[in-house]
């Protein structure tokens, strides 16, 4: 922890305070009666989160991947669902428009989505097209100055409040090298569907999205055309490594209840912290939960240097995600009956914990992300 810079100290104390006063009293309503706390997520965007990894010049904090994924441990922490609202916006959404966009692309949308004056949304997915993100069939065909969007995408975070969207569609053939990205406002046509019930995350909008001929302007296009393929998986490297922040975040907080609740439940003439087979589980992911932050922390650093950090990243995610579900699977198990009751917050850890196993890539993705790093084309079929 003391690695960390005084600058960023200071960040993560301030968001721990926001998380445990404004959002961690409300986390197991806003859970049971699946309100997505978009006021929430203004006020955060308010106090600067939403800019943290932002460059100065365009309105941000400058602090990088590594000071994202800070953010995102401390919220994760108070509730899973609420920073995957700032990780949308932060690793998804803004980053693709840093770092492929026009001059003018920048300044237009990059500081109105660092303030929470806009919100927005990165729409990949379709259902026929998860991990074969490079075979999506929403298409996009010239017309006049610009182009005509027609097709479907599914599983969009923050879609259900978002005002723009980085949206990827196919404009030149077929495969990757035939894939465009847009900057695609909501008022020009977007239809957007009704939120998907999830088994976790109840506080993070997902929607589908569909585009009817949806016109976009030719000043819309993100980076080159044909570069969509290339922009989506420079966005997903860095946004696996929040990702990973987040799952540390849900593992600690697993933890937390844990250890609270070992040490207060009594059983058989003491707190049950003094059985081995209680304390075990839980000093086993306590040491991996510090390895999965020195890790995650590892990548950011890696991606903030401005190095290749595909490998690194997968391996972060992987490992993450994996100690997130181990954690709160002891705090189910150390809670016992109630640990599977929806009045205590162990079986929403539980819950939450699942999706980073799956979005952004899944584990087994990842594990072929990492392979083929190290093997090459040799691990390739």
């Amino acid at each position: 922890m003391s690695e960390l810079s005084t600058e960023l100290r200071e960040i993560r104390a301030m968001t721990r305070d926001f998380a445990a006063a404004e959002i961690a009293p409300h986390a197991q309503e806003w859970n049971a009666t699946k309100t997505v706390p978009v006021e929430t997520l203004r006020t955060m965007a308010s106090l600067g989160l939403f800019g943290v990894n932002v460059p100065e010049e365009l309105g941000g904090a400058g602090l990088g991947t590594l000071g994202l994924c800070v953010v995102m441990e401390e919220l994760a922490a108070a509730d899973a669902g609420t920073s995957t609202g700032l990780a949308a916006q932060c690793s998804l959404t803004i980053p693709p428009i840093v770092n492929f966009g026009s001059d003018a692309q920048r300044r237009e949308w990059v500081p109105a989505l660092a303030s929470g004056e806009r919100f927005g949304a990165y729409a990949l997915s379709e259902a026929d097209h998860g991990s074969d993100a490079a075979g999506l069939t929403t298409s996009a065909s010239e017309v006049g100055g610009g182009f005509a969007i027609s097709g479907s995408k599914l599983w969009i975070t923050n879609g259900g409040f978002a005002d723009v969207f980085i949206v990827f569609a196919r404009t030149d053939g077929p495969g990757a090298s035939g894939v465009s990205a847009f900057i695609v406002e909501k008022d020009s046509g977007v239809k957007v569907g009704r939120e998907i019930p999830k088994m976790g995350l109840h506080t993070s909008s997902t929607v589908e999205l569909a585009f009817d001929g949806v016109e976009v302007p030719r000043e819309r296009v993100l980076g080159e055309r044909r570069q969509g393929m290339r922009i989506a998986f420079s966005t997903l490297d860095a946004g696996r490594i929040v990702i990973a922040g987040q799952a540390v975040g849900i593992a600690r907080a697993a933890l937390e209840l844990a250890t609270r609740y070992a040490a207060e439940r009594t059983a058989f003439g003491g707190p049950i912290a003094r059985f081995q087979g209680v304390q075990f589980p839980i000093a086993d992911v306590a040491a991996k939960i510090d390895a999965a932050r020195v890790l995650t922390h590892r990548a950011a650093r890696i991606r903030d240097a401005g190095e290749p950090c595909t490998e690194i990243g997968a391996k972060a995610k992987l490992f993450a995600s994996s100690v997130a579900v181990e954690a709160a699977n002891v705090a189910v198990q150390t809670l016992g009956g109630y640990g599977y009751s929806a009045e205590f917050p162990a079986e929403r850890y539980y819950r939450d914990a699942k999706i980073t196993e799956l979005y952004e890539g899944t584990s087994e993705i990842q594990r072929l992300v990492i392979a083929r790093q190290l093997m090459g084309d040799a691990a390739r079929g």
